[in-house]
């Protein structure tokens, strides 16, 4: 009985794939096309998987990597807490190309226009206030403090502030042009400026060829001595970083005069205090916009650094400046002189002065010459505001 159910089973089996050939024969598919398809189909699928692996491996690589990063940056966190000094683990070669290859200038942009699209407002209520809570906003010195007014991310990122919210300090002569966290501060030593403690950057790699002016001298040895006009004098400089939450706009610190600007397209890489200690020379790499000017003790500069998904720097009297744009090639640098036939002064700015704006948050270098009686105000690593002190005579 058991021997004619397997007949009877093995007949309906062949009578099925009998028929199925003539469906294909029908159809005009030869069984040896049949096959060669399934060959190709086979290929194709050993292809695609092929394709995907070396992306597995680099995400996993790459999270493994971020992860351990991570790790390490708690340890040092930790020590830090139990008042130890961590030396900075600075990056090697290889993981700085690695950062610089990733395309952070075109996702810049990107997100530049992903700010532009105006929000429906039943929806700008609840994508500001996780922002606020995010980064700690604190909305009451906004200038408008209803939500609904902005229309999209960059007119919320570029709000005003109430005029009493940033009272400005009339006792000393500099002061913060920002809202932000001093990261260092202090006197230029041997052409190197210090953008975190520990690690430097070149002064003349981030200001550029000094020849931007007549007036200084061009007679003496170092770069540094090339920026001192007046005898006696010093070179100072102070790093502010402006975070995500911050005030995005920043003002002139003092009374002087803007005599050129000189734009660096680079690179956009992230400025937080933990990549500036690992990455020496970060604010040479990214994108930035020098002004370089004098004051009443010589030599001034106030550089704004561009940051990931800051490539938008705006300064409001240079309507010619384009920053994060397709046209400039990286390791170059274009130069502007604010100094015409008609006009000797440049443009004259007050202390206090609105002077231009981040799209998000970023970095502010003040590199100035001063006599060697001034000293500053600050703590490395306070929060400081616009207006506040950072130093005098």
């Amino acid at each position: 009985m058991a021997l004619l159910r397997w007949r009877v089973c093995a007949s309906h089996q062949r009578l099925d794939s009998f028929l199925m050939v003539g469906r294909f024969l029908q159809s005009g598919v030869t069984p040896r096309s049949l096959h060669s398809s399934g060959r190709r189909l086979h290929a194709a699928s050993a292809a695609v998987a092929i394709r995907f692996r070396p992306l597995y491996v680099l995400l996993g690589t790459g999270g493994g990597y971020a992860g351990y990063k991570q790790y390490e940056d708690y340890k040092d966190r930790q020590l830090q807490r139990r008042g130890i000094d961590v030396p900075p683990r600075v990056a090697n070669t290889w993981e700085v190309a690695i950062y610089k290859s990733v395309p952070t200038r075109l996702l810049s942009r990107a997100w530049g226009r992903l700010n532009q699209v105006e929000l429906p407002t039943w929806l700008r209520k609840p994508v500001y206030s996780l922002y606020i809570w995010t980064f700690g906003v604190n909305m009451k010195e906004a200038a408008v403090e209803d939500l609904h007014h902005y229309r999209n991310l960059s007119e919320f990122f570029r709000r005003k502030l109430k005029p009493q919210a940033r009272p400005v300090c009339d006792s000393h002569c500099v002061i913060s042009p920002s809202d932000g966290k001093i990261l260092h501060f202090g006197r230029v030593k041997n052409c190197e400026v210090e953008q975190v403690k520990g690690v430097t950057y070149s002064l003349e790699s981030f200001l550029g060829p000094q020849n931007w002016t007549e007036n200084l001298p061009i007679t003496k040895t170092s770069f540094q001595d090339q920026l001192v006009t007046k005898e006696g004098n010093e070179l100072y400089h102070c790093v502010i970083y402006l975070a995500p939450g911050d005030y995005h706009c920043f003002h002139s610190p003092t009374d002087w005069n803007v005599y050129h600007r000189r734009h660096f397209p680079g690179s956009l890489m992230s400025v937080n205090p933990g990549v500036a200690r690992w990455i020496k020379e970060l604010f040479c790499y990214n994108e930035r916009v020098v002004l370089t000017g004098g004051w009443k003790h010589g030599f001034f500069s106030l550089t704004a650094v561009g940051a990931t998904n800051v490539g938008s720097i705006r300064i409001y009297f240079d309507r010619d400046l384009q920053t994060n744009s397709p046209r400039y090639s990286k390791g170059s640098h274009n130069d502007m002189s604010y100094v015409t036939n008609n006009n000797q002064d440049g443009i004259v700015m007050r202390k206090g002065e609105q002077l231009g704006e981040f799209n998000l948050g970023s970095t502010i270098v003040l590199i100035f010459e001063a006599p060697k009686d001034f000293t500053f105000n600050l703590k490395a690593g306070q929060k400081i505001h616009f207006g506040e002190a950072v130093g005098s005579m």
